[in-house]
C-alpha cells in the first residue's frame, strides 16, 4: 500500500510539474502576441553618392573605387533598399506613443545625414525622423512622418522591479533581415556596466545600470524591446558581447521612462550639463600623471587634432562658471566616490536641471570643494 500510495503521489506532482511548464510556456507566447505589434524594424540609409564620398574620406586615404570597379559594379555590390538606397545599417524599436514615437538606441540613429525607414510588424513602411537623442543614455526616439495614423504602442514596465532568474523575451530585427525574431531567458546580472563601441569609428560610450540577460541579442537587435511574460517592456536591448556565449545587456526601461515622459511634455529630452571632457582615473594614470589618487574623473581635453568645441570645460557652462579647470581630478559628487563603477555621468544621470551639486577637487595635490548649479543641456 505504501509503494502505491508513492508511486500516484509522484504522477500528480509529475503531472503538475506539466502543468507549470504549459503554463510558463503560454504566458511567453501570450506576452510575445501582446507586444510584438508595437516592435518595428529600423533601416538606415543614404544615396549612392553621399555614401561613396564618405568612403573616400575615410582617414586611409581616398579609395579609387573606379579603379576595380565601374559604378554599376559598385551600385550592385552594396546593400540596397527597395527605394535603391545604400543600406547601411539597422536595428530595431518600439513604438511609445500611438502618433507614431518610436523608441530605440541612440547608437542606431547617431548619423545624422543618414535616412531612416520604419518597418512596422504589419510591413507598413513609413519614413522618419530622429526626433530626440539622449546625451548621457544610449536612447533615442523617431518620429514617423505619417497622416495621423494610429499605431499600436508598448505597455511600459517597472525595471525596479526585476528580479534575478526572472524570464525575459527580447523582441528584435536579428542581423537587420530577420524581423520579429524572438528569443527567451532569464535576467543574468543586474546593475552592470560595460565599455561599447557605438560606431565604426571606434567611438565608444560607457553604459552603465545595465540588465545583462542570457536571452539571445543579436547585431540588429539594438533598439528592441526586452520584455516580462506580461508583455511590458522592462528594458532596451542594447549590447552583446562578441565571442562570449549568451551575454547580452539592456538599458532598464526606468532610465528611458524620464525620457518619454520629457519628450511628450516638453518635445525634447531634458537632462543635467555640467560641462566637461574627462577620463577617469585608475592606477596607470595615477602613475603616468603622477596623481596621488587612484579614482576619479581627470578633466583633459580630447585628443583629436583641430577639433572645434574640444575643449576639457566648455566655455559658459556650469562648470566653468564654477572655476573648474583641465587637469583638476574629480573626487567625489555629493560625497560619493567617482570610479569606474560609479561614474560621471551616471551620477548626473540621476541629478536634476538647478540642482546645486558639491564637487571634491584635485588640484596641484591639493583637495578643494565646489559648488555647481546644474544647467539644462542644450
Amino acid at each position: 500500500m505504501i509503494l502505491e500510495y508513492t508511486k500516484k503521489t509522484e504522477i500528480k506532482r509529475f503531472d503538475i510539474h506539466m502543468d507549470k511548464q504549459l503554463s510558463h510556456e503560454e504566458r511567453v507566447i501570450g506576452a510575445v502576441k501582446k507586444a510584438l505589434p508595437a516592435v518595428v524594424s529600423i533601416i538606415v540609409s543614404k544615396d549612392f553618392e553621399t555614401f561613396k564620398n564618405e568612403i573616400q574620406k575615410l582617414p586611409q586615404g581616398p579609395i579609387p573605387l573606379d579603379q576595380y570597379m565601374n559604378q554599376k559594379e559598385i551600385l550592385e555590390s552594396v546593400p540596397r533598399t527597395e527605394d535603391g538606397q545604400v543600406k547601411i545599417g539597422g536595428g530595431s524599436g518600439f513604438f511609445i506613443d500611438p502618433s507614431g514615437l518610436v523608441m530605440t538606441n541612440k547608437h542606431v540613429v547617431m548619423d545624422a545625414d543618414a535616412e531612416y525607414m520604419v518597418i512596422t510588424a504589419s510591413n507598413d513602411h513609413f519614413s522618419a525622423e530622429v526626433f530626440a537623442r539622449d546625451p548621457i543614455n544610449d536612447i533615442a526616439i523617431l518620429k514617423l512622418k505619417t497622416d495621423g495614423s494610429a499605431f499600436p504602442i508598448i505597455e511600459i514596465g517597472d525595471s525596479n522591479k526585476i528580479q534575478l532568474g526572472q524570464t525575459v523575451i527580447a523582441i528584435g530585427t536579428a542581423l537587420g533581415d530577420f524581423q520579429d525574431t524572438v528569443s527567451t531567458g532569464v535576467v543574468s546580472g543586474l546593475s552592470r556596466f560595460i565599455t561599447a563601441i557605438t560606431d565604426t569609428e571606434g567611438h565608444s560610450a560607457r553604459l552603465h545600470g545595465l540588465i545583462q540577460t542570457d536571452a539571445a541579442i543579436n547585431p540588429g537587435n539594438s533598439g528592441g524591446p526586452l520584455v516580462d511574460t506580461d508583455g511590458r517592456a522592462i528594458g532596451v536591448n542594447a549590447a552583446v558581447v562578441f565571442g562570449a556565449q549568451n551575454i547580452g545587456f539592456a538599458i532598464p526601461i526606468n532610465k528611458a521612462r524620464r525620457d518619454i515622459e520629457d519628450v511628450k511634455k516638453f518635445g525634447r529630452i531634458k537632462k543635467p550639463f555640467l560641462g566637461v571632457r574627462y577620463i577617469l582615473v585608475n592606477t596607470n594614470l595615477q602613475n603616468k600623471m603622477n596623481l596621488s589618487t587612484n579614482h576619479g574623473a581627470m578633466v583633459l581635453r580630447e585628443n583629436i587634432p583641430l577639433c572645434p568645441g574640444c575643449e576639457p570645460v566648455v566655455p559658459g557652462s556650469p562648470a566653468a562658471k564654477a572655476g573648474i579647470e583641465e587637469g583638476d581630478v574629480i573626487l567625489t559628487y555629493n560625497n560619493t566616490q567617482i570610479s569606474d563603477k560609479k561614474g560621471l555621468e551616471e551620477m548626473l544621470d540621476q541629478s536634476k536641471i538647478g540642482e546645486e551639486i558639491t564637487l571634491k577637487l584635485l588640484r596641484n595635490g591639493t583637495e578643494q570643494n565646489i559648488k555647481v548649479v546644474l544647467e539644462e543641456r542644450k
